[in-house]
């Protein structure tokens, strides 16, 4: 069976991405943060560079390794690096 983790992109990645969240569909058992970031990159080729340089968080908190898995129920964010001062 496969549900949804809810993706949510912040700052360029949701200028990238056209869009603020999406429903990414994962199986009960999960899968690992690269493969949700490879499978986004495919559908949505305009996020490929602004994937490169973001930083992950899932339900809140940062990924240090993108091999965690990621369930559904989950939140995962993409967060692009920000400027200002």
């Amino acid at each position: 069976m496969t549900r949804a983790v809810r993706v949510r992109f912040f700052a360029t990645a949701r200028v990238a991405a056209g869009r603020a969240a999406l429903e990414w569909p994962v199986p009960d058992q999960g899968i690992p943060a690269r493969e949700i970031v490879r499978s986004i990159a495919e559908a949505y080729p305009s996020l490929g560079r602004t994937l490169r340089a973001c930083r992950f968080l899932r339900n809140g908190h940062y990924l240090d390794d993108l091999s965690e898995r990621v369930r559904p129920g989950d939140e995962f964010a993409v967060h692009p690096p920000y400027g200002g001062g």
